[in-house]
């Protein structure tokens, strides 16, 4: 067998050998919407420089892979305090398992996830390794190996913050039996290098115009890169990097809240780096399952109705913070003209053993699409990066690098869209508390709750009592079908 074979078969036995190509003729060609529709094999390809765009286009199409979604429900949101399962008690009841921190490491989800994101790393490397060899335009030459460098440090940085350390894949056919490099190592020889790749050779975002709104852009590679620092503890080098985005003047903050979401914000001003996606029901035709399968459940029929926002989310909004209600969907709420009923088979509410109300039928406002049935939800547009975020990383990082006075000055325009008033703290500490308070209501259901509890090293003391083990949970384990493919892979602490 292929190497790379071995350590895709657990979740692609029989399309290890093809890369799933775009046959678009240009970039002029809507490269996020049109679906894959046809294959070479990875031996004979790309050859040419119409086969190297084709290659680039294919790596954008992995990013509509459900399970590359943390597993696809999501988990990390599920395991968070600010959501619980959702859909209805009998559905997904392995979601139940990571919602109560019972799960462990021969759970299917966990597979899917681990080696769907490494088969999207795959097709980066078929960019990076083959494409160098093309006689081409050497300017676009270069500009698709950064987009696959920022598409493959994406992918790391995912792998990194979810399982620690992971297999270094570093070429197209690496051995099939590759040990586990630390995270560090991780960080430092791929994420880092090439979103500092990708930053010096990506074009702009107003660059990217029309069909090619969408590709990874030279901000894009910045934001993520003042993420990975600061996920690494250098805060001065992650507030360089994202108030340079900050200062581009190329992006802001959405007025409306809720637009950031919505159709209408779509690769918009807010938007640094986001999934296109058609309304149509499979990865093939362009579709992307992420908003389908947390869209409300029962009447209307919007799709499965998990990742349910938490009453302790909902509790912890300020009085007159406008993110609430454009987070959060309730019952015999009216949006775009449509009534709320919500699920019959799901309770409207749920108590504990003394009575009290632990849950209610909710459902993710931040993934409504306008519509009349379960297709639409397809067409939504994943956001990877807002500016909002970018915002919260150049506050965070400057007031850990000792510069108080300008995080808040960032942090305030979070605070001003949210309705709510300026914060004027300077004490660090109480400062840091402030900032991750705030992340929590700007992010809320947007897969960085629980990362970040885990790197402040507060989910011991907020996640404990949902089950949250301290020395286990900070990893997710690593998945026991890769283990029984692989040797040379060991097990992360406590599984």
């Amino acid at each position: 067998m292929n190497p790379l074979g071995k350590l895709f078969k657990s979740i692609f036995p029989f399309t290890v050998l093809f890369l799933f190509v775009c046959l678009t003729p240009s970039c002029s060609d809507d490269f996020l919407d049109n679906p894959p529709q046809g294959f070479l094999t990875d031996g004979q390809f790309p050859e040419s420089a119409e086969d190297a765009l084709r290659a680039v286009n294919a790596m954008y199409s992995d990013l509509r892979v459900w399970q590359v979604y943390y597993g696809g429900y999501p988990i990390v949101d599920i395991m968070s305090d600010d959501a619980h399962k959702g859909s209805n008690p009998g559905d997904g009841v392995n979601m139940t398992l990571f919602e109560k921190y019972t799960f462990g490491a021969n759970i299917g989800d966990l597979g899917a996830w681990y080696a769907s994101t490494y088969e999207a790393i795959k097709s980066t490397h078929v960019v990076i390794d083959k494409v160098p060899a093309i006689e081409m335009d050497e300017t676009l030459k270069t500009r698709y190996i950064a987009q696959a460098r920022f598409l493959r440090a994406l992918h790391y940085f995912q792998l990194a913050r979810s399982f620690g350390d992971v297999p270094k894949v570093t070429a197209l056919n690496p051995a099939g039996d590759l040990p586990r490099s630390p995270k560090a190592e991780i960080y430092n020889e791929i994420i880092i290098p090439d979103l500092i790749f990708a930053r010096d050779n990506l074009p702009t975002k107003i660059e990217w115009s029309g069909a090619d709104a969408g590709r990874a852009s030279k901000h894009a590679a910045q934001a993520l890169l003042a993420k990975a620092y600061l996920y690494t503890s250098q805060f001065q080098l992650a507030a360089d990097e994202a108030m340079e985005v900050v200062n581009s003047t190329l992006y802001d903050l959405e007025i409306d809240y809720s637009s950031a979401f919505r159709p209408e914000g779509e690769f918009g001003i807010e938007s640094v780096f986001e999934v296109g996606a058609l309304p149509f029901g499979t990865g093939a035709e362009g579709g992307n399952q992420f908003a389908n399968t947390q869209s409300v459940r029962g009447t209307p029929n919007r799709g499965w109705g998990f990742n349910r926002p938490s009453l302790d989310l909902i509790n912890s909004f300020e009085e007159d913070d406008v993110r609430m209600e454009a987070t959060v969907i309730f019952l015999q709420e009216i949006i775009d003209g449509v009534l709320i009923e919500g699920d019959g088979p799901t309770p409207d509410e749920t108590l504990d053993g003394d009575g009290n109300v632990i849950q209610i039928e909710t459902y993710n406002q931040k993934v409504w699409v306008p519509g009349t049935d379960t297709q639409e939800p397809f067409g939504y547009n994943v956001k990877e990066m807002r500016y909002g975020e970018v915002l919260l990383i150049a506050a965070e990082a400057l007031n850990e690098a000792g510069s108080p006075g300008l995080a808040l000055i960032e942090l305030n325009k979070i605070r001003l869209r949210a309705g709510l008033e300026d914060i004027t703290e300077t004490d660090q500490s109480i400062l840091r508390a402030l900032i991750l308070t705030e992340r929590r209501h700007e992010m809320a259901l947007e897969q960085e709750r629980f990362y970040d509890l885990v790197r402040t090293a507060n989910a011991p003391a907020i996640l404990g009592p949902l089950g949250f083990v301290s020395g286990k949970h900070e990893n997710f384990p690593m998945p026991s079908s890769e283990l029984l493919l692989n040797s040379n892979l060991t097990q992360n602490s406590g599984w």
